[in-house]
């Protein structure tokens, strides 16, 4: 069996419907293919594992890991949004693990539209903005700043007494010990007011420029509770280069953009609005972090002049996501203590360790198969997921 470090990889990119055209085509600078491409899967995950191009003996990273009793405890995307998308949270890995053994004992079907748990794993992430003006939803805003819109609100929609009393309902809730979790979990809840709710708060923010971003989530999502769910959470725009750290219960939506994300290697989603596909509000109630405020954006670590570090909080702890995600923009050198994986969006480079190497020009995609120390020769921009 070869024992070579490096093997190119490569993968289909996924069409959901928020995807941009052509968006993983502009990232890699290949040829445009007209459709939606809202995702490119690099890793090992059963759901869509990256393929192994040349000769090696897996024709897959899935089947790599099975062979080889090699993991990658992470999974590295291309994410690419022209609309929002859902508002979710996800679990620790003892929620996961509790979450996928209920659902099991209950026969759901892994692939069943209701299951909640796909895999006993969690799935914290990371996203690093490619491009200027990237926009999220992340985490929540005080309860006090919530209110202060919401009376903004209730002056405007004092004409409509249903969409009236739903609003003093919400702002009921707000004033609760758990407020927060409280009025969020109430827009989810179904309840009869909460149409006229929405289509008020809609029309309002189609007139008044302080709810512009309601107006632009709703030409996505209309008539979605989640609309109101979106004013609860601080609106964040990032530049290139920045990013943000989404541990177990934080509640966010990627609004639109492009970003190198990194996450374990799971597909545990608790869904909360702006999207079709099932709402389990009494899981999400489990694994929600219904703190206020808080400042999600991960500040990277200087390695060397060339190469900076993004290393979530937890590293050495039972929370330990187990990855971390280097940016490399010129020459350098890393120890790697286990398998990785490499993408260049940005200029060219090559990865060399004893007389193995590998061209890594803009587009490609590499597994690093086992620990190595790896030199890193070009300029531009290649990031490298590391366990």
């Amino acid at each position: 069996m070869t024992t070579a470090l490096f093997h190119e990889i490569d993968n289909t990119p996924r069409d959901y419907a928020w995807g941009l055209v052509d968006g993983v085509a502009h990232v890699r600078g290949t040829a445009p293919t007209g459709r939606k491409e809202a995702e490119l899967w690099l890793g090992a995950h059963p759901s869509a594992p990256s393929r192994i191009t040349g000769d090696a003996p897996w024709a897959t990273l899935d089947a790599w890991e099975r062979e080889t009793g090699a993991t990658l405890p992470f999974l590295l995307k291309v994410l690419c949004a022209a609309e929002p998308l859902s508002l979710q949270a996800h679990p620790s890995t003892t929620q996961a693990e509790e979450g996928f053994a209920r659902e099991n004992t209950l026969g759901i079907p892994l692939d069943a539209p209701h299951r909640t748990y796909r895999d006993p794993h969690a799935k914290p992430e990371l996203i690093v903005a490619l491009h200027d003006g990237f926009e999220a939803l992340c985490g929540f805003r005080s309860a006090a700043d919530v209110q202060a819109d919401l009376g903004v609100l209730a002056d405007q929609i004092d004409g409509d007494s249903d969409a009236s009393g739903a609003l003093a309902t919400w702002r009921q809730h707000l004033t609760g010990a758990d407020g927060i979790r409280s009025a969020f979990l109430w827009l989810l809840s179904g309840d009869d007011s909460l149409p006229a709710l929405v289509s008020a708060v809609t029309e309002v923010a189609g007139r008044d420029s302080r709810f512009a971003l309601l107006a632009r989530i709703a030409e996505a999502h209309p008539a979605d509770p989640g609309i109101l769910g979106a004013l609860m959470l601080q609106h964040l725009t990032l530049r290139a280069g920045e990013a943000l750290w989404l541990p177990a219960g934080n509640i966010h939506a990627y609004l639109r953009g492009s970003g190198i994300e990194l996450m374990g290697p799971s597909d545990n989603v608790m869904r909360g609005g702006l999207t079709g596909k099932h709402i389990d509000t009494t899981e999400l109630d489990r694994v929600l972090d219904a703190h206020e405020g808080g400042d999600a954006r991960l500040v990277p670590e200087v390695v060397s002049d060339g190469i900076r570090v993004f290393r979530p909080a937890g590293r050495g702890t039972p929370d330990d996501p187990g990855f971390e995600l280097f940016a490399v923009q010129s020459d350098g050198e890393l120890a790697l203590a286990g398998p990785a994986i490499a993408l260049a969006t940005d200029g060219e480079f090559e990865l060399a360790s004893g007389d193995e190497r590998i061209a890594m020009p803009r587009g490609r995609a590499a597994l690093i198969s086992h620990a190595a120390a790896v030199r890193i020769t070009g300029a531009g921009q290649l990031f490298i997921a590391a366990g």
